[in-house]
This record gives structure tokens, sequence and C-alpha cells, in this order.
């Protein structure tokens, strides 16, 4: 770990009405308990940015245990990096620990010590090893995310010259970038998240080190790259990201089954970001279904002539979704959706109304109808004849995805069966 530049000490003047309360009420409550603590990371270079920041994280010397003894409502989740979450109603507050790197110098035996922390690649399994506020500041990921405040006497501690960097809109890592990389592969799409959220260029150490590390990303849980899937696509800057994923050669990497023709994906990008922007309901299995969709259409026309061509396309469905499922995950619920909106779509070529507008699925296979006609896949008109049957549906005073029952559904009465006589026939009750 190369040594960290003079730690400055400025006092910023943030705007203090876009602090959570809660985060500062949990500062506060750890320094009353006798023990350091400041927000970190994200929030306060949104903060310096003049964004809202929506999470709120603090670091404190508190241990995990030590932290939810201080908390009626704190819980500590994590494994691999333990952390205490403190619930205020519907906001919690994440609080970690003071950490510090270079797991294989720390003898065995020592506090915060697991054992086995890194993988024969570098790769750092658990990141549970507590040291001061300094060292903490030089086992973060980027510069711009490496800023302590202290929200009580208005103060910055920046460690590394993230000021600079922030001013100078640069995505720079904190050390030598390949060492970084590797020992958690996941701050490449860390990189790639915040490039793109936050329209900052990657210095040129930083951009070096991406691709040749790419690979390391499938020794990555299915599980923690699905919630990095999310972090990237659902937050309004999807289009971006995926341009700098395609830079790097990611793509490839995170989805096996992707095609270099991504301009249904890309279409479904950037429906996803139009609605985030919206304020409308979004699903990451509707991404999946995008990206998934040419191998699995690939798959279908090999049976399209079988007798039971319908079943043939279940089992290509099945196994496209669990081929991918083997690199990212796809929770069971997501599987189900990406599955009806493909199958939907036959339906919808049908032009058969009745029983279609009631689907539950309804809506998503218009739109990805939609999405496939404003690449050239789908018949524009085709997506109008449906679109004005949701319009003539609604003007008849239904809603154009359910439809309420015109009676109420009558519970069948349970006969009884009475009861036997000694002789074993049936008596009827009085």
């Amino acid at each position: 770990m190369s040594e960290a530049p003079p730690l400055q000490t400025v006092n910023p003047q943030l705007d203090q009405s876009v602090l959570s309360a809660n985060a500062v009420t949990v500062v506060k409550a750890l320094r009353e308990a006798g023990f350091d603590a400041y927000l970190v990371g994200g929030c306060v270079r949104d903060l310096l940015l003049g964004r809202t920041p929506k999470d709120f994280d603090v670091a404190t010397d508190a241990t995990p245990e030590e932290v939810k003894a201080a908390f009626s409502r704190a819980r500590l989740v994590g494994r691999r990096f333990r952390i205490a979450h403190v619930q205020f109603r519907r906001e919690y507050i994440e609080v970690s620990t003071f950490r510090r790197g270079n797991p294989e110098e720390t003898d065995e035996g020592e506090a915060g010590f697991d054992g086995n922390d890194r993988s024969v690649d570098g790769v750092i399994l658990r990141d549970n090893l507590y040291g001061t506020r300094d060292e903490d500041a030089l086992r973060r990921d980027f510069t711009v995310n490496a800023l302590y405040y202290d929200p009580i006497d208005d103060v910055l501690l920046d460690y590394s010259n993230g000021l600079r960097d922030i001013s100078d809109r640069t995505l720079r890592t904190i050390g030598d970038p390949m060492t970084r990389f590797r020992e958690d592969p996941v701050r490449i799409l860390r990189a790639v998240r915040f490039a793109a959220k936050l329209d900052f260029r990657f210095h040129a150490d930083t951009e070096r080190a991406i691709a040749p590390l790419a690979e390391l990303l499938t020794a990555i849980s299915p599980s923690r790259l699905f919630d990095e899937f999310n972090k990237l696509f659902m937050r309004g800057h999807a289009v971006a990201a995926w341009e700098l994923m395609h830079r790097f050669g990611l793509p490839e990497i995170l989805f096996p089954l992707f095609e270099n023709e991504d301009s249904i994906v890309r279409a479904a990008l950037q429906s996803t970001d139009e609605r985030i922007r919206e304020d409308k309901p979004v699903t990451s299995a509707f991404l999946f279904a995008a990206m998934c969709w040419p191998e699995f259409q690939r798959r279908s026309a090999l049976s399209a002539t079988a007798r039971n061509a319908a079943d043939e396309r279940l089992k290509a469905a099945h196994a496209v979704i669990g081929e991918q499922a083997l690199t990212v995950a796809i929770p069971r619920r997501l599987t189900f959706f990406i599955r009806d909106v493909w199958r939907l779509q036959t339906r919808l070529e049908r032009k058969t109304a009745r029983g279609m507008l009631d689907h539950p699925r309804f809506r998503a296979a218009y739109d990805f109808l939609a999405i496939r006609a404003k690449v050239g896949e789908a018949d524009p008109d085709l997506v109008q004849w449906w679109t004005d049957a949701q319009t003539e549906r609604g003007a008849e005073g239904d809603s154009p995805t359910t439809q309420p029952r015109t009676q109420p559904r009558r519970r069948r009465r349970r006969r009884s069966r009475g009861r036997r006589a000694a002789d074993g026939r049936q008596v009827r009750p009085q």
C-alpha cells in the first residue's frame, strides 16, 4: 500500500440542510459514547458536488458489536465486510468500522483477523481487520470516496487529494490500480458506475488497469454481481454505464450469451433511464429479458417447426436464463417475469385482445414489443394496434391491465357427510 499524501483539513461550509438528521444523530451518539465517528464516502462526495445524497454512511473506531450495543435498533450484517445498520423508521444508516489493508501481513490471532483473507489471485475474501482512521483512508478504493466529514464542527479530512480530483472531475484509485482492482475486482464495476453517474473521466493509470484485470470478475459470486448489476443499470445512468462497459469488453464477460448486436439492449437501457427520470417503476428483469432475447430467439428458431414448439420454446427460455444466472444471478421471481415477457410476444403478434389486457405481465410485454419495434425487429403498426386496444379499454372505464370481476366469486359450501350408523350405513344430517 502506497503512502498517503499529506492530510488536508478544510472547512467546506457544506449545506447542512441536505444532511440526514439521522446520520448526524448517529455521529453524535457515537461521539458521546467515547468513539470517533464521521460521515464518509459517497455522501460526502455528492455533498461537495452539490448533489443531494440518497444514502449516508458513517465510519467509526467502534467495532460492529460496540455500535450494536450503542443503538437499540441496530443489527449486524455481512460476513466478508461486517457492518452495522442503524434503523430509523424508513431510513437506515450504515456504520462501518475503520479498516486497514494488507491482511497477509497480520499475525493470526490479532484482533479482527479471520484467517485465509485472500485468494491465490490476491482477491480479498474478508475485510474485517480493524484499524485507525488513517489506515482506513488508505484502503478505500477511489480518492473521491476517501473524504471524512465531521458534521458537528463542519470539518473535512482529505487524505488523498480527493478534493482536487473532484474539482478536476477525475476518478483515480488510491494506490496502484492493478493492486486495488486485483484485491476486489468489483471495484472495476464501481469505477464504471461512478464515472457514468458523475460524468467523471478516468485517470490514465486507473483506465489502463481495467481491461487487463476484467476477467477476474468471473471469480466474483453471481449474487454479488447481481447487486452490482442493479447499481449499474437501475440508478438512471444505464446507457452511460453500458457505453463505458463496452470500452473495456465487460459485456462479454458478464453476459456470456451476449451478441455484439446490442440495439435492443440499448433501447431497453434507454427506456429504463427515462422511466427512472419520470419516477415510474422499473425492474432489472426487463433488462435481463433484453440482454438474453437474441440468444433465446436463436434457440427458439431451431425448434419452430417442431410439433411441440411451445414446449421447446419454454425449454429454451429455461436454458438461456439458467446459463446467464451462472455469471450474474437472476432471482427466481425475475425468471418468471422474463419467461412471461418472452412468451407473450407470440400472443401479441396474433392480435388477440381477449384475456391479454388482463394478463399481469401484459404491460411489460407491450413495452418489450415497443422496444423491439423501435430497433426494427417488430412492426410499429402492431404496437399501435395494442396501444389502440388499451385506449378503447380505458374508454370503457376499465384499467388497461386489470379488470374487476363482474360478480364476486361465490364460495362453495362443503356438504356435510353426516355420520355413520353402527352398521356402517350413511345417516343424513337432520
